[in-house]
C-alpha cells in the first residue's frame, strides 16, 4: 500500500519551506520569507525528504540546487499549494457577510416586504450579491440552492426556521367603483364566473386560484377574464383603471381603497392566511451573509 504523505501529525509540513528555498535558491532568503530560523527551515525539508525516501535539493555550501525529483516535486506541488491557499483564502473570506444570497420570494410579497428593504441591505452589505427568484410555487430550499425564501405561514415546512414578516393577511376582491356601477357586485365567490376577474399568471400552465371561507371551509375558485399577467403589480394596476376585479393582499391596495379609487367585494368571504414568514433551513450554522440579512430584516420590521 502506498503511503498517505498527507495524513497524520506531519501533514503538509516541509512543501512551503521546500518550495520557497527552491524559488529563492537560498535557504537564509527562505527563512526571512517564511518568518523562521535556517535551522527551522533545514529541518522541514529533511523531514520532507525523509517522508518521501528521496533527496529533494543539492546542497553545497555555496549554492541549493533542485534534485531530478526536487524538479518533478516543485512541478507538482506549486500549483497544488497555491490553490490550497486560495480555497483557505476564499473560505475564510465567508466568515464576514459576503458572497450571493439566493432568496426565493411569491409575486405578491415582493412590493410590501423585499423592495421597501433591498436598497438599504445593498448599501450596507456591498460584498453580499443578490438574487431573488419570484416565480409563485412552492420549492425546496436545498435543492433548489436557495438561502431562505418567503411564504405564507400555513405552507412553510416542518424543518424549517421561521421569522414571521406580517400579521395575518386579509386577501380582498377588489375592484373600482366604475366596474361595480358597470357590471354589478358578485354576491358569492360562485357569481365571479360572470365577472371579468384578472388572473395572475404563475407559470405557462397555471394561473392562480382564488380563496374563500365558505360555510366554514376554505374553498377555491377557478377565475376567468380578459386580462393574464405574471407581473403582480400590473395584475393591481389594471383593476385600479376599472378593467376587472382581482385578489389582493390587503395591506398592498390600503391607500386605494382608503381613497375610495378601489373598493372591496365578497368581504363575508375573506380567507384568514397566517401571513408571510422568511424561512430557511433548519441548520445549526447559519451563514454570515444569511444571518444579516436576517438581522436586517428583523431591524426593519422593528421600525
Amino acid at each position: 500500500m502506498k503511503p498517505n504523505f498527507i495524513n497524520g501529525a506531519q501533514g503538509l509540513s516541509g512543501v512551503e519551506a521546500f518550495l520557497c528555498v527552491a524559488a529563492n535558491s537560498s535557504f537564509r532568503k527562505a527563512a526571512e520569507k517564511l518568518g523562521i530560523s535556517p535551522s527551522a527551515v533545514s529541518q522541514q525539508i529533511r523531514s520532507l525528504e525523509e517522508r518521501l525516501g528521496v533527496p529533494l535539493l543539492n546542497r553545497t555550501t555555496r549554492s541549493v540546487g533542485l534534485t531530478e525529483a526536487g524538479e518533478i516535486f516543485r512541478a507538482r506541488a506549486a500549483p497544488a499549494l497555491l490553490g490550497l491557499q486560495h480555497a483557505f483564502e476564499e473560505t475564510s473570506n465567508l466568515s464576514e457577510p459576503a458572497g450571493l444570497l439566493r432568496l426565493h420570494v411569491p409575486k405578491g410579497a415582493l412590493p410590501m416586504l423585499i423592495e421597501p428593504i433591498l436598497g438599504e441591505f445593498c448599501t450596507r452589505y456591498p460584498r453580499i450579491g443578490l438574487e431573488v427568484l419570484t416565480e409563485d410555487f412552492v420549492p425546496d430550499l436545498i435543492a433548489g440552492g436557495f438561502d431562505a425564501g418567503v411564504q405564507l405561514g400555513e405552507n412553510l415546512a416542518a424543518d424549517s426556521v421561521a421569522l414571521r414578516l406580517t400579521r395575518p393577511i386579509r386577501f380582498v376582491v377588489v375592484g373600482t367603483p366604475d366596474y361595480q356601477e358597470r357590471n354589478g357586485t358578485p354576491a358569492s365567490p360562485g357569481d365571479l364566473r360572470h365577472h371579468d376577474c384578472i388572473g395572475l399568471r404563475l407559470d405557462r400552465q397555471r394561473t392562480a386560484v382564488w380563496n374563500f371561507l365558505e360555510g366554514g371551509r376554505q374553498i377555491q375558485m377557478p377565475i376567468s377574464g380578459r386580462i393574464v399577467s405574471d407581473d403582480y403589480g400590473l395584475c393591481v394596476s389594471a383593476a385600479a383603471n376599472g378593467l376587472g376585479l382581482f385578489q389582493v393582499a390587503e395591506n398592498i391596495v390600503e391607500e386605494a381603497l382608503a381613497s375610495g379609487e378601489l373598493c372591496t367585494v365578497l368581504d363575508d368571504y375573506v380567507a384568514p392566511s397566517n401571513g408571510l414568514f422568511l424561512h430557511y433551513p433548519s441548520r445549526t450554522q447559519v451563514m454570515p451573509k444569511l444571518r444579516v440579512f436576517i438581522d436586517h430584516v428583523r431591524r426593519h420590521l422593528g421600525r
